[in-house]
């Protein structure tokens, strides 16, 4: 039977065993005298193993055999485990990750794990030579099964899969090669061929002739996954409960994420549609359109909020893979680092999770080498020795703030400016450095205060590329620090990218769309309520001083005329505000984010484009550069 079709299932679940492996290895490692981390690691390569040979990927499923082997013994010794064990099932973790596309990619025959194998059965030999035990252990095991063992004759066995399940043929198939491993199956039914069929129902039974037990029989079946039940005798398969079929009270399925972002596309053009059709319906009015249209408005709004939520995943599904990272850099670096995840069930739009991803990892990998001192610094500063990075995600008003935190040395605000004075960023040591004006001078391109470049930092390119992510997004980025005490970076994001709810103005004869996740609230700019902050105009607001900023100064705008008392925007990002100041007013609307390239020479005010309900273009300022 052909199963290459099933290629992508078995790369989607394969990482997630190896992430399970990933994470509970860290788990072992914090404590080594642990025995349910060992048996969580021993299901996720026992089930890795049989998929891939399942598949058909002999070197992979070697590897993973090899190194199930070490985790038998790991897990029937007295003793703990070391770190040089540990650190061997890192390698043969990561060996298989590294490896599982090229296999899928048909590449199988030519990975070689040649060294890696030598020593995972040195390790094994050795683990079984300070377990004494280990023998008389197998051999009464041993004994008990056989003693279990039933007659040879061929048992009937029944399977359902679950009824939820993506592609119920493909789990059908890769069960039963599954079972044809451990003997001779005969009269499959329905035949294997109608697996494929649209009537399959994901229910099929066949004659299995072994002498191994029902319970390895059993498991072997349900590592095919999403299996419902399985009967072996002549009893009847269970008929299936309706909470069987759902998790978390609902049912769930896998779908292509091109899927999603077409879906998210059409989805767009309706809400520009709905827009104009309103336009056009308060241009001339009926009692009909005017029905027609808020019906209309009604199913499209309730439409995009399913199709959004459909695209929402938990941030957990990034933050899962920071832990080995923070661990593998700590340990190069000679530091001790704890990394804990707060609020890994708060959800982004996919679309924006995946581009997070490297910015996160570059401050992480700040934090840890910048941040975290050494051991022996940490003692001195009567600190513990073990350091601190807290990765947290949550609620932000109508978006989510994601915060890096570490208790760490703090950044050096005296260093900075001299090395920003250096580099004719500043004019002085002695100009206030602000978090905000901080932000500023970390971020710009090639700036950088390490005395020489590393694999991990000193190439200037860290915070640039996050502030850099993070404003494409629509989002923005802040930063607090104290030396001695640690550094927090924050980042703002929108919840989704493709539909904006923003505040439209008009500047000139030209329109402008502001984010409304960063709008305040409006005030009339009255220049009786202004003054001077830092030599530039500011504008007091309930006994607050506000930098303001006039659109039509900055983008030198000449055509109209400015109001005398025309409308502000009071932007805001966690403490910060500033006042935009543009012609008019001209309400609220969704819009859909199309790709923007700036030209050359272009103020960086602008962080996309949108086409109105009219057709009439409009570019999405970035609040982030106006803060």
């Amino acid at each position: 039977m052909d199963l290459s079709r099933y290629a992508n299932l078995f790369l989607a679940e394969s990482r997630e065993h190896l992430q399970t492996c990933n994470r509970l290895l860290l788990e072992l490692e914090r404590s080594p005298h642990g025995t349910e981390p060992v048996v969580g690691i021993f299901r996720a390569m026992h089930t890795l193993k049989g998929m891939a040979a399942t598949m058909g990927y002999a070197k992979l499923t070697e590897l993973a055999h090899r190194t199930e082997n070490l985790l038998v013994l790991l897990r029937e010794r007295v003793a703990g485990a070391e770190a040089d064990m540990i650190d061997l099932l890192f390698q043969a973790v990561d060996a298989l990750e590294q490896s599982i596309d090229e296999a899928v990619a048909g590449h199988d025959e030519t990975l070689d794990f040649t060294a890696l194998l030598a020593k995972l059965d040195e390790a094994a030999k050795q683990a079984q030579s300070r377990t004494g035990e280990m023998r008389a252990v197998r051999s009464a095991r041993q004994t008990t099964d056989v003693a279990a063992i039933p007659s040879a004759t061929g048992r009937l066995v029944r399977v359902a899969i679950r009824p939820d399940a993506v592609m119920r043929g493909g789990r059908a198939a890769i069960a039963l090669k599954r079972v044809e491993a451990l003997g001779h199956v005969s009269g499959v039914r329905p035949a294997a061929a109608a697996f494929e069929g649209q009537d399959f129902d994901g229910r099929f039974s066949f004659r299995l002739h072994t002498d191994v037990t029902d319970p390895v029989i059993e498991a072997a079946i349900r590592g095919a996954g999403d299996v419902e039940s399985v009967s072996i005798g002549e009893a009847p398969v269970p008929a299936p409960l309706e909470d069987q079929t759902t998790v978390g009270g609902a049912r769930h399925i896998r779908v292509d994420l091109k899927r999603l972002d077409s879906l998210m596309n059409h989805m767009g053009e309706l809400v520009v549609a709905k827009g104009r059709l309103a336009e056009v319906v308060a241009m001339a009015p009926t009692p009909d359109l005017e029905a027609v249209s808020a019906r209309i408005n009604r199913l499209v709004t309730e439409m995009q909020t399913e199709v959004i939520g459909s695209r929402l995943t938990p941030v957990w599904q990034v933050f899962d893979r920071y832990p080995r990272l923070v661990r593998d850099l700590a340990r190069q670096l000679g530091k001790r680092v704890d990394l804990l995840i707060e609020g890994g069930d708060i959800e982004l739009d996919r679309a924006i999770l995946d581009e997070i991803g490297d910015p996160l990892l570059h401050l992480l990998r700040n934090a840890v080498d910048h941040g975290i001192e050494s051991p022996a610094d940490r003692r001195r500063a009567g600190k513990p020795e073990m350091g601190r990075i807290v990765i947290a995600a949550a609620r932000d008003r109508s978006g989510v703030a994601i915060r890096v935190t570490d208790d760490g040395r703090g950044i050096d605000r005296k260093k900075i400016a001299e090395r920003a004075v250096k580099e004719g960023i500043m004019e002085s040591v002695n100009e206030e450095l602000t978090d905000d004006v901080l932000l500023r001078v970390i971020g710009r391109p090639g700036f950088s205060t390490a005395a020489k470049v590393t694999d991990v930092s000193g190439r200037g390119v860290g915070i640039d590329v996050v502030l850099t992510r993070v404003r494409a997004l629509g989002g923005a980025a802040s930063i607090e620090s104290e030396v001695g005490h640690g550094t927090s970076i924050t980042l703002r994001l929108p919840v989704t990218l493709a539909v904006l709810r923003v505040l439209l103005t008009r500047v000139g004869q030209e329109r402008y769309a502001v984010p409304l996740a960063h709008v305040a609230e409006t005030v009339e700019f009255d220049p009786q309520k202004t003054t001077s902050l830092g030599g530039k105009e500011a504008l007091v607001l309930r006994n607050r001083v506000i930098p303001a900023t006039r659109l039509r100064d900055l983008l030198q705008v000449d055509s109209g005329t400015a109001s005398a008392r025309p409308p502000a925007i009071i932007l805001e990002s966690g403490d910060r505000q500033s006042a935009l100041v543009v012609d008019a007013l001209l309400g609220q609307q969704e819009i859909v984010v199309e790709p923007f390239e700036a030209p050359r020479g272009m103020l960086p005010l602008f962080s996309g484009a949108t086409i109105l309900g009219d057709g009439g273009p409009a570019l999405i300022l970035d609040a982030a550069a106006l803060l």
